[in-house]
């Protein structure tokens, strides 16, 4: 092989459309195993914060403590900042006990049903000692998102997260300590509802063949697709391409045209490097947030390869156990 070939490539992105949980882009020039690779990491290895930790101390409801406990670690929070928080089995602050703001984020919470109607306790009714990390159902609680002390639970309008219900005379306390993780360790630390990529179709329509069939067969045709990504323009009953991105990769239309004894009508086939990613959040951080910080990942597991590459050319290509052995 020639050492002399570069496989260095420069990805680009164009992004589409982009909302606080939601953003579609284009990422061009590169190949599916990067793809993948960004997808992964947003699923998997993007930090959050999640209930990691339950103390509960009164718990007359129906539901026992670790029914209760699991309900809350799937509450998500908001994780704009755990980036920058240490893991707790990396703190060197702490004895993992949950008082540590370098690591955690406690909660507290305290419901008792004194009348007939049911209670019902809802992530409102946390009470968190960061203004930072609240459930995200609770952000419109936020007079101004960047000023955390303008923070007031009271003047929500939303009910929250149902935990459990209670009924007259049933109590519930405890104390929750969040941590930061990942989704790789539990799903709950996973930033993405759904993470997507597909290749960017590319057709072409063999218009000469195309002039030979009648309208009929034409609609025919194009009602084939089990989308819509086809279309006849009425002014000049030409077939068109509506929406090449809804096309699925089910090869209706070219069996379609087989049978209509047309081979060839249509050619489809992906563009192997160039994808269009659609990214949605659980919430807990910006859909654009996450993708920012999977490239950060990413970018830190490569370095970590190339750091390990080049110890081993320093070293000769020996291993760790070899490189002891000639240490000593």
């Amino acid at each position: 092989m020639d050492s002399g070939v570069s496989y260095q490539r420069f990805p680009k992105i164009r992004i589409r459309e982009m909302r606080d949980d939601f953003m579609k882009m284009e990422v061009r020039e590169t190949d599916a195993s990067m793809a993948n690779a960004l997808r992964r990491v947003m699923i998997a290895e993007v930090p959050t914060i999640a209930i990691d930790l339950v103390e509960i101390t009164v718990n007359s409801s129906v539901l026992n403590d670790e029914f209760i406990a699991h309900r809350l670690g799937l509450i998500p929070l908001t994780s704009a900042h755990a980036m920058d928080m240490r893991f707790a089995r990396d703190c060197d602050s702490c004895d993992g006990d949950g008082q540590c703001e370098f690591c955690s984020v406690e909660f507290r919470l305290a419901a008792k049903c004194d009348s007939d109607h049911t209670l019902d306790v809802t992530s409102a009714d946390l009470q968190s000692d960061d203004p930072r990390v609240i459930p995200v159902d609770l952000q419109r609680a936020f007079s101004a998102p960047s000023d955390p002390d303008s923070l007031d639970l009271a003047s929500t309008d939303q009910k929250g997260i149902l935990i459990v219900k209670l009924r007259r005379g049933q109590e519930l306390q405890l104390r929750a300590i969040a941590r930061k993780g990942i989704g790789k360790d539990h799903a709950k630390w996973s930033p993405a509802a759904t993470v997507t990529f597909m290749y960017e179709p590319q057709i072409h329509i063999n218009e000469e063949m195309m002039e030979t069939l009648t309208l009929e067969e034409k609609t025919n045709w194009v009602d084939s697709s089990p989308t819509k990504v086809f279309g006849i323009d009425p002014e000049t009953e030409q077939v068109v391409v509506v929406d090449a991105e809804a096309y699925t990769y089910d090869d209706e239309v070219i069996k379609k045209a087989e049978s209509m004894g047309k081979p060839g009508l249509v050619e489809i086939y992906a563009k192997e490097d160039s994808f269009i990613f659609t990214v949605e959040s659980t919430g807990a951080i910006k859909a654009s947030q996450m993708v920012m910080n999977a490239i950060d990942v990413l970018r830190q597991k490569l370095d970590a390869v190339r750091l390990h590459d080049e110890s081993d050319s320093q070293l000769g290509g020996f291993t760790e156990l070899d490189a002891h052995l000639v240490g000593n």
